[in-house]
């Protein structure tokens, strides 16, 4: 198991194929973003990736941003693959994020998750995550 950063250098039509691919195991209906569009300079966005054997088998991003309270990161689009799950894949893509969100220096990390994700509650929170006491709302464009 291999866990690191991607990078806009490690780009190419077999891995956005394959990111894809993963990405409709969380979200079948979602529209995609290409990864050259959220890797692109200044979109301040970390994909850690998990790779067995030359295979990739989980993502999960950390988009970073400031604003007046302090400095963030928002933990998104965290899946790993239906064959491979139980084995610690997302636990470790979770603290790489969050060893990068401390190497920068982030004031918190925020993530947002589905009641019914229970086995993800549960890592988020082993991880030292706790649930915050207000809503989050949501406009479509």
């Amino acid at each position: 198991m291999n866990i690191e950063l991607l990078r806009a250098t490690d780009l190419n039509a077999n891995l956005q194929i394959e990111v894809s691919a993963l990405y409709r195991q969380l979200n079948a209906s979602g529209d995609q973003l290409l990864l050259r569009e959220v890797l692109a300079p200044g979109n301040n966005v970390l994909i850690a990736v998990c790779k067995i054997e030359r295979q990739l088998v989980g993502i999960a991003l950390l988009a970073t941003y400031r604003v007046i309270s302090g400095y963030r990161g928002l933990v998104e689009d965290v899946v790993v693959d239906s064959a491979h799950r139980g084995k610690g894949i997302g636990r470790k893509l979770m603290e790489k994020l969050l060893q990068e969100a401390k190497t920068n220096n982030l004031d918190e990390v925020l993530l947002f998750t589905g009641h019914h994700r229970v086995p993800a509650i549960n890592l988020y929170k082993s991880l030292g995550f706790t649930l915050r006491k207000s809503g989050i709302y949501n406009l479509k464009l």
